[in-house]
């Protein structure tokens, strides 16, 4: 279900410390009462026990499992080790919780809106379908700790990613994401109003900052996930020698992103669009890899890193990012790769899915957002539905 989670003051991500004091009561006279059937004397060198006493004892064993049982489960819920059985909704969990349950597929919205449109929601269903044991995470700027949603609303987008138990969105607090970070200084002398690419730029230093953190893999909002990624430390290749940072993988605290912030930091140039971004995933990765062009679809390796052939994401290059909003007599299969990248940035015209089009992209909306290609359907009938003015 949708988790949408306000922590008690904003920048605060901390765990209440007083939900978990009624959980150690209930533990604790449940170990006092286990350790007393226990440790129950019992005449070691009784000649025969009687049919009664034997009894007794197999009733204490089975007694002593079920409750060592139900205390196990109990730690298990609290430390999030059986998330794909967890029943979220019942929890009122912070970001950071989500975060420490470890390999989160992580999405950005960094402007101000509050309705993720099509393309968003196709991205984030995509992500939950295919990575249903995982936690699907939607940070968006728009939202803060006060804001209240009523799902009843307008917001339909919401109620439409709430059918995925795996999904949860939450207040995007830059703050609080570069904290312990080299980005924080950079954080506090920026002056967001004089910044001409503030919008990339934010998000550009904050999936950095929440893959060093908590690992996990970062994604767009333009991209459609179609089957798993089975790398955990990689780039994403947009051609030969060129890195994209649109899609990349790697365990926390991993040594490659902590210097991709210093060097955020060090060569920050807020003018240049992608200097913090995919230019500086390239320039990164050259100082570790003799980068060299790709055969046929091979990956690369160097570092331990995967350097992923760009047929993986891209086998649709941006000059021809059009051909997703086209009719194909035959529709590819994309069988080499493991997610497409639908280069929103490049849509200046802002072409959308129409349903009916039997373009390429409303195809890959029936096939691995079927719920949000549903919202779309129903979307057009209201519109083509007569208003009061068109009746006589």
């Amino acid at each position: 279900m949708l988790q949408t989670v306000w922590g008690s003051s904003p920048g605060s991500w901390a765990l209440q410390e007083s939900d978990y004091h009624h959980q150690d009561k209930k533990r604790s006279w449940k170990c006092r009462f286990v350790r007393a059937i226990i440790q129950r004397p019992y005449r070691r060198h009784a000649p025969k026990h009687s049919r009664k006493e034997r009894m007794l004892k197999k009733i204490q064993i089975c007694l002593c499992f079920c409750f060592v049982s139900g205390i196990l489960y109990e730690i298990s819920l609290l430390s999030s080790c059986v998330f794909s059985y967890l029943p979220m909704a019942q929890h009122y969990l912070t970001p950071e919780q989500v975060l420490n349950l470890g390999k989160s597929i992580i999405f950005l919205e960094t402007t101000e809106r509050l309705e993720p449109p099509p393309l968003v929601s196709c991205s984030v269903e995509s992500a939950a379908r295919i990575y249903q044991d995982r936690p699907i995470i939607l940070f968006m700027r728009g939202l803060t700790n006060e804001t209240a949603l009523d799902l009843n609303t307008s917001y339909a987008a919401f109620s439409l990613l709430s059918s995925m138990k795996n999904v949860f969105i939450f207040p995007l607090q830059l703050e609080t994401v570069f904290q312990e970070t080299p980005l924080l200084q950079w954080y506090n002398q920026v002056v967001p109003e004089q910044e001409k690419n503030w919008v990339h730029v934010s998000s550009d230093a904050s999936r950095l900052a929440l893959i060093w953190k908590y690992g996990g893999i970062y994604m767009d909002t333009d991209v459609i996930s179609i089957r798993p990624i089975p790398q955990h430390s990689f780039l994403a290749a947009q051609k030969s020698r060129f890195s994209s940072n649109g899609i990349f993988g790697f365990p926390a605290r991993h040594k490659f992103i902590w210097d991709c912030m210093e060097d955020f930091v060090l060569k920050y140039n807020g003018n240049i669009w992608g200097n913090q971004g995919p230019f500086l995933m390239t320039r990164m990765l050259k100082t570790l890899c003799n980068l060299t062009d790709f055969q046929g679809t091979e990956d690369h390796s160097c570092q331990n890193i995967s350097f992923l052939n760009p047929q993986r994401f891209y086998p649709i290059p941006y000059p021809a990012w059009s051909r997703y909003y086209q009719v194909w007599d035959k529709s590819p299969t994309f069988n080499h790769s493991y997610a497409l990248h639908l280069w929103n940035f490049m849509n200046r015209n802002r072409k959308v899915v129409v349903a009916g089009s039997n373009t390429l992209a409303e195809k890959l909306y029936k096939t691995y957002c079927p719920t949000t290609y549903e919202d779309l359907i129903q979307n057009a009938k209201h519109r083509d539905l007569p208003g009061p003015e068109d009746i006589e």
